[in-house]
């Protein structure tokens, strides 16, 4: 579950972790007295004013201002508000901008320079370790230094049953070239963004920039904050954070149904039970000269209402050219499925995207009796390359 910047930084501040504070406006009147609020609570005279969607690059397409005055926190906060914000991130249209986050000018005059860095908490999938990523080039695409500046890049990993020790956090404070006072302050930082990461339950913290102010105070001026869908019957007051207004509506909808669906950008929609057989469903319609236009499993409870509720979801996709059916039955009948399959085409009426149904498994002879008597325009196939042709035929005509 993604979360904004301002819900990110309420996370990390929680577990200590120093934040560049701020205030969330709905409308412009609300960003300034949010501004008033945070100058009469830090003494901060200017104000950054930053689009809340989720997805990143925001500066780029507009939607991160500075405002010198509370004249230019109102404009500016009407500006964004309301605005389709596109960013390398986004698609063409953009995301719709309903909130803002006023939020204190840390970037000060002091003796020192200021510094931005770039630092990540992961799981490295790989040695099933956690992973600190770190760079001296804060404020960047990362992926933009790691093809370019590889070697400023640097990584901690971390052993999850034993923790972030004292000399990990050490370390990074010196690759990031810091001594004295930032030194100590980076060593406290790392080890309670660490913390925080751990305990709830994340998979990802992006904070980019981390910033060393004039001060040599060590803070988070971004966040981006992914929390594990699968902890979050451990973390209540995390599950009323979700945004859905920054989700896709189909997905929504699917997810209130029971169904595990991912909305992509193809022409052929998938209906399957196993996760497994869903991405080697998919690499079927691709091999088959088409592209998937969804992932979409529906378990191993495949009956008439929830194939009725797939088939409404697939075809919510006007870019859905056919629709594969492809189940294995195991644990679920095939000719349970097939009569869903019929009952549901029944209820829908008119269907005019092609339907190939491959049922393979217990009672799949009986099934493919079913479809085929049916009398109804669905093409059956019992082999994987069978309905592989099937597709293929199907979006050639």
């Amino acid at each position: 579950m993604n979360l904004h910047e301002y819900q990110g930084k309420e996370i990390l501040s929680s577990f200590g972790v120093r934040i560049q504070r701020g205030l969330v406006a709905q409308n412009a009147q609300e960003a300034v007295a949010a501004a008033k609020q945070l100058t009469s609570e830090t003494g901060t005279s200017w104000h950054v004013i930053k689009a809340q969607v989720h997805a990143g690059g925001r500066g780029k397409g507009g939607g991160v201002k500075l405002a010198k005055n509370l004249k230019e926190v109102e404009e500016i906060a009407g500006q964004i508000i309301g605005m389709d914000l596109v960013t390398p991130q986004t698609s063409a249209a953009g995301k719709r901008v309903h909130q803002v986050l006023v939020a204190e000018d840390v970037y000060y005059p002091g003796e020192s320079e200021t510094s931005e860095f770039y630092m990540s908490v992961l799981l490295n999938r790989g040695t099933g370790r956690n992973m600190i990523m770190y760079s001296t080039e804060g404020g960047m695409d990362i992926e933009t230094v790691a093809e370019e500046t590889p070697h400023l890049i640097f990584t901690e990993e971390v052993d999850p049953a034993v923790g972030l020790l004292p000399f990990q956090a050490r370390r990074v404070a010196f690759n990031l070239g810091l001594s004295g006072v930032a030194f100590k302050e980076m060593t406290k930082f790392v080890t309670a963004l660490y913390t925080a990461y751990v305990a709830s339950d994340s998979s990802l913290f992006e904070i980019n920039p981390v910033l060393k102010t004039s001060d040599n105070l060590i803070m988070a001026v971004d966040a981006k904050v992914t929390i594990d869908d699968n902890a979050l019957y451990r973390h209540k007051k995390y599950v009323d954070l979700r945004d859905v207004r920054e989700e896709s509506a189909i997905e929504v909808e699917a997810g209130e149904l029971g169904l595990n669906y991912v909305d992509l950008d193809g022409n052929v929609g998938c209906m399957v039970n196993g996760a497994g057989l869903a991405m080697a469903t998919m690499d079927l319609i691709k091999q088959a000269g088409g592209e998937p236009a969804n992932f979409l499993d529906v378990g191993g409870t495949a009956d008439a209402a929830r194939v009725e509720a797939a088939f409404k979801i697939i075809l919510k996709d006007p870019a859905v050219k056919a629709i594969l059916i492809n189940i294995f039955g195991g644990i679920v009948r095939c000719d349970r499925v097939a009569q869903g399959v019929i009952d549901a085409y029944k209820n829908m009426g008119n269907i005019t995207v092609p339907i190939i149904v491959r049922l393979q498994g217990t009672n799949a002879d009986i099934a493919k009796e079913l479809i085929d008597n049916s009398g109804l325009a669905v093409l059956s196939a019992t082999e994987f390359q069978e309905a592989a042709d099937k597709v293929q035929e199907v979006l050639a005509k």
